[in-house]
Formats: C-alpha cells, sequence, structure tokens
C-alpha cells in the first residue's frame, strides 16, 4: 500500500454498539488505541437509543477542487472568460471521467474567487465542484483539475500554479441529533437534571473559547477518526476539514450544540464536512477495512457519513457527561492501570488483579506496576 515497509503496526479493532440512527441499527466499528473511546461512544449510544435513537442526514458528495491561477494581465477579464467556458470546461471533465458520470456523478460547476494583494499578488482561485458519488474523490478531484489546467491557462492568460482537492469540503456535510431524557442522565451523586445542567455549562465553554473547544472537538474526533480508520478512511483529510470549519467565523468553536428542552431533555446536534467513501482508496485494498464496512453494512458514502457523525455526537455525549460529573479520568485510569500492568509483563491472567492494586493504591504508575508483577513472580 506504501513505500519502504518493513513491516506492520497492529492496532485495536473495536466494535461500539447501541447505535440506532434513522430508525436501523449499527455495530459501529473503531480502530484506536486509547483506553475508555470505545466504552464511553457505547454507553452514550445507549443513551441516545433509549429516547428514540440519533436523526442523521448527509449532503451530496460534492468535493472541491482548487486552480490557482497568477501572473493574470486582467483579473476581472479573467473571471468574465472563466464564466463564459464554463460549460465546455465541464463537458471536457466529464468527457475524461466516463466511470464517475456513468454512476451519476462529475463535474458540475465551476466558480471564481478573486484573491487581491496576498504576499504573492492578485491571484483567481478556481473551484471545480465534482460529485464523486461514493469515492472519497481525492483521485478523481486531482485528475480533474491537473487535466483542465492548460485550458484554464489558455483562457486566462494566467499561469496556473497549484491544482488540488480542498479538504474544506463544506458542500459535503453530514449531521446528527437526538434527545436524552433527563432521568436517564442521572448518576452517582448527580441527579439526571444536574447531569444535564453540567452538561450545557461545558458546552457553552467551548462554543466560545478556543483552548475548551480544541479539546472538547479532540473528543468528538476520537470516534469519528476511530470510525474512518476502521473503515479504511483518510481520516487525516477529514480531521483538517472539520477543524477549519470549527474556525469557519473567525474564531475556533465547538462543532456540537446542546441544549435543553421545556421537558428538561437533552438535545444534542452536530454539522461538520465529511468526505468518506466506501469504494476505492484502502477501503477495498486493505482486508480490514473491507471486512469493517462489511460489519457496518452501509450501502453509500452518504449512510458513513451519517453513521460518523452520529458517532462524534456520541462521543462528545460521553466525554462530557464525564467530564461533568466524575471527572474524565476515573474510567480512564481503570484502563490505564491495565495497559500498565501489561507493559510491565503481566500476563493476560494477572493483569486485572495488578491493575486492581494499582487502583486501591492510588499509585497508577509505570514503577509501581512493575514492582508488582515483581512481587507478584517472587511470590509464586
Amino acid at each position: 500500500m506504501i513505500e519502504n515497509v518493513i513491516g506492520r503496526y497492529s492496532l485495536p479493532f473495536a466494535v461500539a454498539t447501541n447505535f440506532r440512527i434513522n430508525g436501523r441499527d449499527y455495530l459501529a466499528p473503531m480502530v484506536i488505541e486509547e483506553a475508555s473511546v470505545v466504552a464511553a461512544c457505547s454507553n452514550a449510544a445507549k443513551l441516545f437509543r433509549e429516547s428514540g435513537g440519533f436523526t442523521a442526514s448527509a449532503d451530496d458528495p460534492i468535493m472541491i477542487g482548487q486552480i490557482q491561477v497568477l501572473d493574470l494581465p486582467d483579473l476581472e477579464a479573467a473571471i468574465d472568460a472563466i464564466a463564459a467556458g464554463k460549460a465546455d470546461i465541464i463537458a471536457q471533465v466529464n468527457a475524461r471521467d466516463g466511470s464517475i458520470v456513468a454512476r451519476g456523478g462529475g463535474a458540475i460547476d465551476l466558480r471564481a474567487r478573486a484573491l487581491r494583494s496576498t504576499a504573492a499578488g492578485d491571484m483567481l482561485i478556481l473551484h471545480l465542484h465534482y460529485d464523486v458519488r461514493d469515492a472519497m474523490g481525492a483521485n478523481a478531484i486531482n485528475s480533474a483539475v491537473e487535466q483542465i489546467a492548460p485550458r484554464i491557462e489558455s483562457i486566462t492568460g494566467g499561469r496556473v500554479n497549484l491544482r488540488i482537492l480542498s479538504n474544506l469540503s463544506d458542500q459535503r456535510m453530514a449531521r446528527a441529533e437526538g434527545l436524552i431524557r433527563c432521568d436517564l442522565l442521572a448518576r452517582a451523586g448527580f441527579s439526571g437534571s444536574e447531569v444535564a445542567e453540567r452538561i450545557l455549562e461545558a458546552a457553552a465553554f467551548a462554543e466560545v473559547d478556543p483552548y475548551r473547544a480544541a479539546t472538547h472537538n479532540k473528543g468528538i474526533m476520537n470516534g469519528i477518526d476511530a470510525l474512518l480508520l476502521a473503515t479504511g478512511n483518510d481520516w487525516r483529510a477529514v480531521e483538517a476539514g472539520a477543524h477549519a470549519y470549527a474556525a469557519r467565523d473567525g474564531q475556533y468553536t465547538s462543532l456540537t450544540k446542546w441544549r435543553q428542552d421545556a421537558g428538561g431533555n437533552l438535545h444534542g446536534e452536530i454539522e461538520l464536512p465529511l468526505a468518506v467513501g466506501i469504494v476505492g482508496g484502502a477501503t477495498r485494498a486493505h482486508p480490514g477495512a473491507h471486512t469493517a464496512l462489511k460489519l457496518l453494512g452501509v450501502k453509500s458514502a452518504r449512510e458513513l457519513a451519517q453513521v460518523a457523525a452520529a458517532v462524534g455526537l456520541a462521543q462528545n455525549l460521553g466525554a462530557l457527561r464525564a467530564l461533568a460529573t466524575d471527572g474524565i479520568q476515573k474510567g480512564h485510569m481503570r484502563m490505564h492501570a491495565r495497559q500498565l500492568a501489561l507493559a510491565a509483563g503481566a500476563d493476560e491472567n494477572e493483569a486485572h488483579a495488578v491493575a486492581g492494586q494499582l487502583i486501591e493504591e492510588g499509585e497508577i504508575r509505570s514503577e509501581r506496576a512493575l514492582a508488582i508483577v515483581r512481587e507478584r513472580r517472587r511470590s509464586t
């Protein structure tokens, strides 16, 4: 799949449960090394499920390819020339990309943006809007913009430099929402209404403070990235698009919104760009990704995007509920203690006991884990 390979690096393949999205049940495959993520996601999905499940939607799979044009003799004349030749340029792209066009996709629009007085001078940026159907779309988009670059130079009289897709796929949005009954939020020491209020306070913090929003959104992407990695999608591209979208109004903010209805129930929603695919690339080349997609059972890229959005919203609820009550470390450190026990040499049978002793002592450190394992070895 890549160059200079010297081996394979394995990560845990897990399944998040309890997802009911648009009236259908899903098991969400997740590949991630971080403890507690899958459990938190599954538990949060159960809260949504018991209140009716998620409602999700996704836009048509429109990706954007950018062409940068410089050294233009007349910027306004170039914009007019592009508008006049748009239909022919789109037809040129679609004449080449027969397989995607045959499936109902292909280039659908070409838009011009003038960027004046940049460090490189005035430039014209063209956005080729391209329906990639069930693919992630990077190869199709990049091929298309490279193909028409000479034509753009001829029409505008300028010089094309970059021609590549944008990972801010804001024409390809996905969204999910759901309700959680207030009584379901209760946990030891906290009533459901108290938990709801604390979650709303935490959410408000993330909306206005970029330092908190970065961590808030990282938690969301824990779930989305794990799903995308499992299904062979480019999680790094989705990360870039999500964070760019979170800063679209000039300040970085939360990807989710939370509110309380008149009955005291908690309502959450998420919206973000999700350029995902179920055909091409690693989705088919990697046997694990093929298995994950089969397990998930999605029939289109749009359906996968809907599942990903729901996973992100569930992950966010799980984190907010923990943070606003017991704190994030209580559950996380139980798993961390087990990891330390295994790293110290404990076998599968010993790990639970070693982890339990670490937690009981309040000494969840690698040095103490190693000492406990040695003590157990000496006593047997």
